[in-house]
């Protein structure tokens, strides 16, 4: 079966579901306000290609590391309903049900927690998917990676496993991402789509003639919030910036 294969963050949604989790906290009370500073930092490495994954990991298990599994899962079904759905692109999830229905295999793979990917993937239908592991012990998580993590050049391994307990290939697969993080995957596929691209990806993808894909980001209504500052000039929003509004700053 063809697959479609597509990242999640900037990709599907117009946003990044680990940062929308770290504001749910904030808003729950789970976490203190200074832990939105602490992840903007964060994703500033990420988008550097220079973030340690491990770091980020236990970073954003930290503030629920006194909650079982079971009581994470819970939390899931609001967050999801209040930070995700009012940030998926509608295309996305019109592109999604098209290959369905046209028989293809879609499957998500993301450099984020599985926990949280299981959920999105959910709410977006779809059942395949591949993410961030994480430890447990006695029903809690460590912060600890488990495996190879689903990051850069470890897409394409954990990608080549799933293939073969699935009986899958890449015969004209298709890979939809907006990072330049997720490259090497791109280059595995016969048909790489840039989708709402960062700066980076978007120069090898002209190089390339690759299709570039540029979807407007949906109107939401809650959770209302102001983003946080990071010491420059920056506009306040009510929402966290997705990469589209950050571009037209």
């Amino acid at each position: 079966m063809t697959l479609a294969i597509f990242d999640l963050d900037e990709t599907l949604l117009a946003g990044d579901s680990c940062t929308l989790f770290c504001q749910f906290l904030v808003d729950e009370g789970i976490a203190a306000a200074d832990f939105l500073q602490q992840d903007a930092l964060m994703m500033e490495r990420y988008h550097a290609q220079t973030l340690v994954l491990a770091d980020y990991i236990r970073f954003l298990i930290e503030p629920v590391k006194h909650l079982s599994v079971d009581q994470i899962d819970a939390l899931m079904p609001r967050f999801v309903e209040r930070y995700i759905v009012p940030r998926i692109y509608p295309e996305a999830q019109q592109l999604l049900a098209d290959y369905q229905q046209q028989g293809l295999r879609p499957l998500i793979i993301s450099a984020t927690s599985e926990f949280i990917v299981k959920a999105v993937a959910a709410q977006l239908g779809v059942s395949d998917l591949l993410a961030i592991q994480l430890q447990t012990e006695n029903n809690f998580y460590t912060g600890d990676v488990r495996g190879v993590p689903t990051f850069r050049e470890g897409k394409v391994t954990r990608l080549n496993s799933w293939l073969t307990d699935q009986q899958e290939s890449l015969d004209g697969a298709l890979f939809y991402s907006d990072s330049i993080n997720d490259l090497p995957l791109l280059e595995q596929v016969e048909f790489p789509v840039a989708a709402n691209p960062d700066t980076a990806l978007m120069a090898i993808a002209s190089q390339r003639n690759w299709p570039v894909l540029q979807w407007i980001a949906p109107k939401w209504t809650a959770p209302r919030w102001t983003a946080p500052q990071l010491n420059r000039s920056t506009p306040t929003h009510d929402q966290p910036l997705s990469r589209q509004e950050q571009n037209h700053v």
